[in-house]
């Protein structure tokens, strides 16, 4: 499953990515995104960043973070500096390592 606006929503509050697996959180205060596997079936889960620079000679989004989960007890995080600039866009994207598919979050901007 993939989601795509053609205007980006604005990132004032947390976004979340949810599965009955696990989920990919992103906390605005503080652009820390944290990955949880919330089901014990050998697989973790994985959660990836993705950014595009609206300027960039090249198009389309690429991966600026990645965060896995699974196998421990807790779950796992990271903090990247989401650009507060009208030129960047992100979107997150979250699958089961099992296999199957992908959610994504809508585009969105600081």
């Amino acid at each position: 499953m993939l989601a795509a606006t053609a205007n980006p929503a604005s990132a004032d509050s947390d976004i979340i990515l949810k599965s009955s697996r696990g989920y990919f959180l992103y906390h605005d205060d503080g652009d820390m995104f944290r990955v949880c596997d919330t089901n014990a079936d050998g697989h973790g889960v994985t959660g990836v960043l993705m950014e595009n620079n609206d300027n960039s000679p090249v198009p389309g989004y690429g991966e600026v973070l990645r965060v896995d989960d699974g196998g421990d007890s807790g779950c796992d995080k990271a903090g990247f500096n989401v650009q507060p600039s009208p030129s960047y866009t992100y979107q997150m994207r979250f699958w089961w390592n099992g296999g199957g598919g992908t959610l994504s979050s809508v585009a969105f901007r600081e």
